[in-house]
């Protein structure tokens, strides 16, 4: 999906096709296809059953794109955009809020990790203290395996933070 949603339509004249909405938005059209199909979009059709989409259709597919870029699941998506009560609507998007709170801190440690290493003149990343210290704040360790609880300083990662929070997942877990 595409990294940013571009809202700047022009819808003036005529609807757009599937083609045109998904040429817009860095989509393929069986994505459209698959999201009418779940009950997120009901564009209106011309003859020959073409889809024709409005503006309003693609207010619905930006906030869609959105909502997913955030993590959110079509059942929790088609919730929030089919909420009358706003009462309804914000109960959907509290459910998500911590979980994306969750996530974005963890790519913030990762991030930390990369920058890091980034400023680390070790020969051998893994020998750095330094970047074993901010592994550790990112990695499971086991109790025979412990990381130095005051490693060396190396002047070169001088001010980088040490990640606060993260999630790591084993594969298989």
């Amino acid at each position: 999906m595409p990294a940013m949603v571009r809202l700047n339509f022009d819808m003036k004249s005529n609807p757009m096709t599937i083609g045109q909405v998904a040429d817009h938005f860095g989509l393929q059209t069986h994505v459209l296809r698959h999201w009418e199909s779940v009950g997120l979009l009901s564009p209106a059709r011309v003859a020959g059953d073409r889809r024709r989409y409005t503006r309003d259709d693609l207010f619905r597919v930006a906030s869609i794109v959105i909502a997913k870029q955030a993590g959110l699941p079509l059942p929790d998506i088609r919730r929030f955009l089919a909420a009358g009560d706003p009462a309804a609507r914000k109960d959907v998007l509290r459910s998500n809020h911590r979980a994306l709170q969750l996530r974005m801190a963890a790519l913030r440690s990762a991030l930390d990790l990369l920058e890091a290493g980034m400023n680390c003149s070790h020969e051998d990343i893994t020998t750095c203290p330094n970047y074993r210290a901010r592994l550790a704040g990112v990695a499971p360790t086991g109790a025979d395996d412990p990381l130095p609880s005051t490693p060396q300083h190396d002047e070169s990662m001088a001010g980088i933070a040490t990640p606060a929070v993260a999630t790591v997942r084993r594969s298989g877990a």
